[in-house]
């Protein structure tokens, strides 16, 4: 199998609970592309029953399925009919396993809810074998994963059912970083430096599947036209695949990121609301909820604000990518990309882009802060005076009685202040300093693509510089 990059913490935890003295029920979810079933099946070398469901299929041929699956790991099962219920099929299950020798028993059933037919009784069948059969035992690690992200958070994590509080371990798995996205690179031999690989990031993100379709022979802005412009482009066509195989109803869910993509500072919920045409109701907070454990939306509080004044904003890269740039474009081009290179609206873009890799980097940032071990809050803030306003994208609130206001800044070369930066950064940092009254010490961040080149301005103003490099750790 592909040497696996990254996900060390995952791996270890898998392996840790097989290794355990107790039943353990896992769920791995996270969004489609993710690498989800390639990382539980790098965890373990073989398993004990392992089953993937069909999609679009009726619960005859899903029972077929697990019949045939079944017959794989005990040959009994050869001339015995086909189970005509999931709670016999789950109970033929119970003899395989009974039938194992001593040791952990590794269960993996994959694409989880693409078993739950309608009316097929599933979801009481499972319930029933792990709640009468495997929680009683020690030697059982149920394992389940899906790309149905709102299925696996409302009928399994937060069930109210016979499944309420069973699942013993979650595991959402989060895109690449930006240093296992430069392992993946090396590992397959493609030679793409970090400039290149964080404009990589900023259209598709850390997805493990939409980087193995990069060709390592052709430059950063070739592959975004092959991949997003041309008629046969992976990325061309995967927005609407993407919410409707991890969503139910998807399309309530795309009204909330098609909203938030206006609005790159992110909108409170109110605003959300107005933008999105949503109802203010419980199954729009579900559906907010959805977004944001599938890794889609972030919230946060705004500087000095109560949770009920959060902000829900856009972070997936190749949404904000795709209803900026893809969906926009009419026609088929190999060279699209190419000729937007260094327009005004590319460059908007890859600012805002570039934020949003940094906030995706938060712990690296501190480590290149040397406030890795510090207490921090993390948030963003907008204020006003009689005069003038201000707008921090990153606040970084230290233990320490320190104040980091981050300025993040994407460019092709170093940056040279000017006067008159510097004195929209002096205006930002008085604003604060007045409506938040802040006793605290401020420190001015600039984190940059490749730093910034010393001048009176930088060296009385920045505190400490943070290049690119530093997302890298």
């Amino acid at each position: 199998m592909e040497t696996i990059i990254g996900r060390q913490e995952e791996l270890l935890r898998l392996r840790k609970l097989a290794e355990s003295k107790r039943s353990s029920f896992v769920a791995v979810y996270g969004r489609r592309r993710v690498g989800k079933t390639f990382l539980i099946r790098n965890a373990f070398p073989s398993f004990d029953f392992h089953i993937t469901g069909m999609a679009n299929v009726n619960t005859a041929t899903q029972l077929a399925n697990f019949h045939i699956a079944l017959k794989r790991y005990d040959a009994q099962f050869a001339d015995r009919p086909l189970a005509t219920s999931w709670l016999e099929a789950f109970t033929r299950l119970t003899e395989v396993l009974e039938a194992k020798k001593n040791g952990k028993k590794i269960i993996f059933l994959d694409e989880l809810p693409w078993l739950d037919t309608a009316g097929s009784g599933f979801l009481p069948a499972l319930e029933h074998f792990w709640n009468s059969w495997a929680s009683a035992r020690t030697d059982i690690l149920l394992i389940v994963c899906g790309s149905a992200a709102s299925w696996i958070i409302n009928k399994l994590l937060n069930s109210r059912g016979g499944l309420h509080n069973r699942v013993t371990d979650r595991i959402l798995l989060q895109p690449f970083t930006l240093k296992e996205c430069e392992q993946f690179f090396i590992s397959r031999g493609a030679v793409f430096d970090r400039y290149q690989i964080v404009q990589l990031y900023m259209v598709m993100g850390g997805i493990p599947f939409y980087l193995s379709q990069i060709d390592p022979k052709l430059s950063t802005a070739q592959n975004i036209d092959r991949l997003c412009f041309m008629q046969s482009g992976v990325l061309r066509t995967e927005f609407d695949n993407l919410y409707h195989s991890l969503f139910q109803k998807a399309e309530r869910h795309i009204q909330i990121i098609e909203a938030l993509s206006t609005k790159t500072k992110g909108l409170s919920r109110e605003d959300l609301l107005k933008a999105s045409k949503m109802p203010n109701g419980g199954g729009t907070t579900r559906i907010l909820r959805e977004l944001e454990e599938s890794h889609f939306i972030r919230k946060y509080r705004a500087f000095g604000k109560k949770d009920k004044n959060s902000i829900y904003q856009l972070t997936d890269f190749y949404s904000f990518f795709y209803l900026r740039w893809i969906r926009g474009v009419d026609t088929y081009s190999q060279h699209y990309w190419v000729s937007q290179l260094d327009t005004p609206n590319q460059n908007i873009w890859a600012g805002y882009a570039f934020e949003q890799v940094c906030l995706e980097h938060i712990n690296q940032i501190k480590r290149g802060l040397s406030i890795a071990g510090m207490k921090t809050e993390i948030s963003s803030w907008f204020g006003k005076t009689e005069t003038a306003g201000a707008q921090i994208d990153l606040l970084i609130d230290r233990a320490d009685r320190v104040i980091n206001i981050c300025e993040m800044k994407f460019s092709i070369d170093a940056i040279a202040m000017t006067k008159s930066y510097a004195e929209d950064l002096k205006k930002k940092i008085r604003v604060f300093k007045e409506v938040t009254k802040t006793r605290k010490a401020v420190h001015l961040i600039l984190l940059t693509t490749f730093g910034i080149i010393s001048n009176n301005y930088s060296d009385t103003l920045v505190q400490n510089e943070l290049k690119m490099d530093a997302l890298f750790d």
